[in-house]
């Protein structure tokens, strides 16, 4: 073999697996002689071509080397012939030696350790197992697969062996969108389909055909990464590149894949696209295609979420689309589905439905057959659910339980992992409100600049509730102006309604309340407009605190009545404690008017208000608020003369009074 070709050495590999052949064979497969041949027969068909020459040059390498030595060995037997047996002996050890230690260090190199290290699998078999095996867990449970770097390192090394091998390329440009690699995600991509146009893997079955497939789904996957990279120009140039294509060969499932990233190309513009996405509902219902159709229900439904549309028309709607994920065993739908619902509930202030929708998704069992090692519930919409359920529990005072849903989160969503945003998002704002809270706003900065990174209207919201709560009045003004002309234009309603109830809380910190009425009745306008509940609530708790500022507590009473329901029924725990906070205030300041007993009646009934709000603020530490409400319900027990009770809230209020930073009481100018 080593004086001839590297045919000889393949057709020896063939020849030795006839050895086994026959009825009375040269070797049985289950003797040690057989095992040890089938071991080596496996070992060399593992081998990639580059990996076999290099074994047929390190054989010559060592038969070359061999023939050397034995021709010098026998040269210096005849020469030194009176050397004695002893030294002959040392002399043939030593060659032996050094011959095994070749031996070792020439045939061995299929197994080196280097190689092992960054080398994805030898044969083309594993290696399509390995691609397979990591696309799948990318798709359900990228923590178990390997890192972005790890990964990357495997497939440069079978892309080093085989660069023409399509599939490395496309798991390359999956792994570089797990970094928001943009450069490496769009070469990958280029690559993946320029070796699948060379190899002719498309062309095969169907021809000149799968020729302009490849080139229109090139066009159509380059418009999609540009898209969610925020390139628009270039992803509608791309788009239209594969229309143009698609037209030609006149291919409408690709016609409808790029309707659908038409519309979401336009959407994300923050152009009207609900005609767009109606007529790409209606194509996907003819041509057959269940699951573009049942993807633009779930657009659909969010576009008039936003837009203020019924509950009731909207859960029709997901009814009617789940029917559809039934009937086709859509598992990933069912599931984007229900926690496109746990939002809806969300957006529209019902918590208690949000909350049973998340638990219903969270214990439903997937239609997906996957490995048992694999989670099933590793994709987005997993993380919505869990990370909506997180804000519920720490919105109730339940920190500890909210911090294990993050903590599970953040091991299930590794950081670099494509939806790590959404939990890092509502990490961020948890801390931030349980900060403000505490009245720790050095500490809010640091988040209000994470929350900036992730969400830039977020973090600007946040920065100036930070510079309203340090009394920054001209500062946070301005911001907030600037915000609403934003969100108007882009049309993020609940966020208008925010920072108008922002913009009247620092007219009421400037005496101006009759300032504050017209801008709380435009939020009020708004939120009834847009069917968001919970807002409407809260706008009206702000109307009745204005109304007590200008002298109408009676008014301010009635008109509480509306909101007081749906906050103790879906509020928060800081927003149920204003809220009875906020009743104990107007019954106190209409009592003044009553009869002696009729007053007395409605200070005790005052004081039992003030201390469900107390029980509510000391879920969530609100310790300002307390302080608050000890200094009422001291003065309220003084009116009414129980004497130990007024010692025992003013004990309180004055330990503390010492502990907090001195601001005085704000009784009169906080809600």
């Amino acid at each position: 073999m080593a004086e001839g070709e590297l045919k000889d050495m393949e057709q020896f590999f063939d020849e030795l697996s006839d050895s086994f052949q026959g009825t009375e064979p040269d070797v049985h497969k289950t003797s040690v002689v057989g095992l040890f041949l089938r071991h080596m027969i496996l070992a060399y068909n593992k081998l990639s071509f580059s990996q076999v020459y290099k074994l047929y040059t390190s054989l010559q390498n060592y038969f070359q080397c061999d023939k050397t030595k034995t021709t010098t060995k026998t040269e210096n037997e005849e020469a030194d012939m009176e050397l004695t047996n002893t030294e002959e002996e040392n002399e043939e050890e030593q060659e032996l030696s050094e011959e095994r230690e070749m031996e070792k260090e020439d045939l061995d190199f299929p197994i080196g350790e280097e190689e092992l290290a960054c080398s994805g699998p030898l044969s083309q078999k594993q290696a399509e197992y390995f691609l397979s095996h990591q696309a799948s867990l990318l798709k359900n449970d990228e923590s178990k697969a390997l890192s972005p770097v790890l990964l990357q390192k495997e497939l440069n090394n079978l892309l080093k062996f085989n660069p023409d091998f399509s599939e490395a390329h496309y798991l390359s440009y999956l792994n570089s969108l797990r970094v928001q690699d943009v450069f490496s995600s769009t070469h990958s991509l280029l690559h993946y389909f320029d070796r699948l146009i060379l190899t002719g893997a498309e062309s095969k079955s169907n021809g000149d055909e799968g020729y302009g497939r490849s080139l229109r789904y090139a066009a159509l996957n380059l418009a999609a990464v540009h898209c969610r990279f925020g390139h628009y120009h270039q992803a509608e140039l791309a788009l239209q590149e594969a229309i143009r294509i698609a037209q030609e060969s006149s291919d409408h499932v690709c016609l409808q894949h790029c309707l659908s990233w038409l519309y979401i190309l336009k959407s994300r513009k923050g152009e009207d696209s609900s005609v767009l996405l109606e007529h790409s509902v209606k194509k996907a219902v003819h041509f057959g295609l269940p699951y573009l159709a049942s993807l633009g229900i779930q657009f659909l439904v969010q576009q008039r979420a936003f837009a203020g549309k019924t509950a009731d028309k909207l859960m029709d709607a997901l009814k009617d689309s789940d029917l559809l994920h039934w009937k086709h065993s859509l598992s990933e739908l069912i599931d984007i589905s229900t926690a496109q619902k746990t939002a809806v509930w969300r957006l529209y202030g019902q918590s208690t439905m949000a909350l049973q929708q998340a638990q219903m998704l969270l214990s439903m069992d997937s239609l997906d057959s996957v490995n048992v090692s694999v989670q099933q519930n590793n994709t987005e919409s997993f993380a919505v659910v869990l990370c909506h359920l997180a804000e519920l529990h720490a919105e109730q005072g339940f920190f500890s339980a909210s911090s294990e849903i993050l903590k599970h989160l953040r091991e299930r969503f590794p950081p670099h992992s494509q939806h790590a945003k959404l939990w890092m998002m509502f990490d961020q704002k948890i801390q931030f409100e349980r900060a403000m809270n505490d009245g720790k706003y050095h500490v809010t900065e640091s988040l209000v600049t994470g929350i900036t990174a992730l969400n830039s209207v977020e973090g600007l919201y946040r920065k100036a509730i930070v510079l309203k709560a340090q009394n920054q009045t001209a500062e946070a003004h301005k911001i907030l102006q600037v915000l609403l002309t934003h969100c108007q234009k882009v049309k993020n309603m609940e966020m208008v309604i925010r920072v108008l109830l922002s913009l009247a809380e620092l007219y009421w910190r400037s005496s101006c309340h009759p300032v504050a009425l017209p801008v709380l009745l435009q939020a009020l306008a708004l939120s009834r407009e847009y069917r968001l509940q919970y807002l409407a609530s809260e706008t009206v708790l702000n109307l009745a605190f204005s109304q007590l500022m200008l002298g109408i507590p009676e008014q301010a009473l009635n008109i509480l009545h509306m909101a007081i329901e749906p906050i103790l029924a879906h509020g928060a725990v800081l927003d149920k404690g204003r809220a009875m906070f906020l009743v104990a205030k107007c019954q106190v300041a209409s009592a003044a008017s009553y009869s002696p007993q009729k007053k007395t009646d409605a200070l005790e009934s005052a004081i039992v208000n003030l201390s469900e709000a107390k029980s509510y603020f000391s879920k969530v530490d609100c310790k300002e608020q307390i302080r608050d409400i000890l200094y009422l319900q001291a003065r309220l027990y003084n009116s009414l003369g129980k004497i130990q009770e007024r010692n025992k809230c003013a004990m309180l209020f004055r330990q503390m009074h010492q502990e907090l930073p001195c601001h005085g009481v704000s009784l009169l100018i906080r809600l």
